[in-house]
C-alpha cells in the first residue's frame, strides 16, 4: 500500500485554541480523508524530538517508509530545532536524519512555511544579541528547507518575496470548514443589518476604531447598521475609558465568547469585518478570521490588504475598502445592499475551492503531479 508521510516537528495540539495550532490538525484530518478515498496510508511523525526519533527508527525497521509517495511538512513560529519543551532539543539530529533518508529514496518533500514575522523589526519582540542569534537560526532553517525540499508552500503568493528559499513557491487554499447554512435567506428586514468583528482590540493595526469611525459616518443621519465585537475580556478591561465610551455611544455590543457560542452568533449576523490597516506584513498575511467568517457563510468587508483582497474579490465573497473612515462608510452602505449576492457566491464556491481537502489536493499536485494517487 502506498503511503504519505506527514512530518510535524512539534507536538500536535489535542484541543487547538489558535489558527496556527488548528491548521496542522485540520490538515492531518484532511489527509486521512484523502488517503481513505485514494487507498493511501497516512503516517504522522510528530511529537518531541525523542518521540520522533524513536518512531522514525521503528517505521524504518518495519519497512513502513518503503512506499512513500511524498512527504508534507509544517514549521512553526519558532525554528523546528527549538520546539521541544524548554526549547532544548533532546535529539537535535532527528530532523536531518529523516530528511536525509527521504532524499536518498527520492521522496519529494514540501514544507508549509507559515510566517516571516521575524524579518520585521516592528513585529519581532526580541532585541539585541538574542534577536541576532534567533534570526541566524531562522536563516539556517531556511537553508535546511532549501537543501531537502522540492516545494515551499505559503499562505499567499504575496509572501513569496519575503521567503529566502530558492525553491518553487506555491500558495495553498486557506482551508475552510463547511459550516455554511443550507438555506440562505435575508433576515427580518424590519431589523437593522448586523455586522461582526472578532479579534484583537488592543492594537491600532487591527483597525477596530477605523471600523468604528466608518460606522459613525454611515449611521450619522440615522442608524443603518449594528456592530457586535467579540474580543478577549482582558483586552476589553484594559481599553481606555474614552474608547469604551465611543463603543457604547455607537450602541456596539461587546461579547467575550468562543466555540459553539460564537458559531451560533455567526448565524445571527449579516456580514463580517476585517478592518486591518494596510502594511507590508498585512499585505501578504491571510487572517484566520477571514476563513472562519467565510466557513460560516458570512460575506466579508475588508480593507485592501493584498492577500485578503485576492481571496474576497476573486471569489465574489464580499467587498474591499481603503483603510480610511470615508471609504469604510461607503463600503458598509454597499454591503448592506449587496450582502445576499455575496452569500450565494460563498455557498456556491468557497468550500469547493478553499476546503482543507482542496488544500491537500494542491499539495499532492505540487509534489507528484496530476491524476489520482
Amino acid at each position: 500500500m502506498d503511503t504519505v508521510l506527514l512530518y510535524y516537528p512539534f507536538q500536535l495540539a489535542e484541543n487547538p485554541n489558535s489558527g496556527s495550532k488548528l491548521r496542522p490538525k485540520k490538515m492531518y484530518e484532511a489527509f486521512l480523508e484523502w488517503g481513505k478515498e485514494n487507498n493511501v496510508e497516512i503516517l504522522l511523525l510528530s511529537g518531541s524530538s525523542k518521540d520522533r526519533a524513536n518512531l522514525f527508527k521503528t517505521w524504518k525497521n518495519e519497512g513502513k517508509l518503503d512506499s512513500l509517495l511524498f512527504c508534507y511538512m509544517e514549521n512553526q513560529t519558532i525554528p523546528f530545532w527549538l520546539t521541544d519543551a524548554g526549547h532544548i532539543p533532546k535529539q537535535p539530529l532527528v530532523d536531518s536524519a529523516v530528511m536525509t533518508f527521504l532524499k536518498k529514496k527520492n521522496v519529494p518533500v514540501g514544507v508549509f512555511y507559515r510566517d516571516v514575522y521575524w524579518k520585521f523589526d516592528e513585529l519581532y519582540p526580541l532585541k539585541g544579541a538574542k534577536k541576532a542569534l534567533m534570526q541566524l537560526i531562522y536563516r539556517l532553517e531556511e537553508k535546511f528547507y532549501e537543501k531537502y525540499c522540492k516545494v515551499v508552500f505559503l499562505p499567499s503568493d504575496a509572501m513569496g518575496s519575503f521567503v529566502d528559499i530558492r525553491l518553487p513557491k506555491v500558495s495553498l487554499p486557506p482551508g475552510g470548514t463547511d459550516l455554511i447554512p443550507r438555506t440562505i435567506e435575508d433576515g427580518d428586514t424590519s431589523n437593522l443589518p448586523q455586522g461582526i468583528y472578532v479579534g484583537g482590540i488592543n492594537n491600532e493595526d487591527y483597525g477596530l476604531f477605523l471600523l468604528l469611525e466608518g460606522l459613525e459616518l454611515v449611521n450619522r443621519e440615522k442608524q443603518v447598521c449594528r456592530l457586535t465585537v467579540v474580543c478577549r475580556e482582558d483586552e476589553y478591561l484594559k481599553l481606555p475609558p474614552e474608547k469604551k465610551e465611543r463603543l457604547q455611544n455607537e450602541g456596539v455590543t461587546v461579547l467575550h465568547i468562543s466555540g459553539d457560542k460564537l458559531t451560533a452568533l455567526y448565524k445571527e449576523m449579516d456580514f463580517a469585518f476585517i478592518p486591518r490597516y494596510k502594511s507590508t506584513y498585512n499585505d501578504f498575511s491571510v487572517p484566520v478570521k477571514l476563513v472562519e467568517y467565510l466557513s460560516n457563510g458570512l460575506p466579508v468587508l475588508a480593507t485592501n490588504c493584498d492577500a485578503q483582497k485576492e481571496i474576497i474579490e476573486g471569489g465574489g465573497y464580499g467587498l474591499i475598502c481603503e483603510d480610511n473612515p470615508a471609504s469604510m462608510a461607503d463600503t458598509i452602505s454597499k454591503m448592506i445592499n449587496g450582502k445576499q449576492r455575496y452569500r450565494e457566491h460563498i455557498k456556491e464556491t468557497f468550500i469547493k475551492n478553499h476546503s482543507w481537502l482542496a488544500r491537500v489536493e494542491k499539495v499532492r499536485e505540487a509534489l507528484i503531479g496530476g491524476g489520482k494517487a
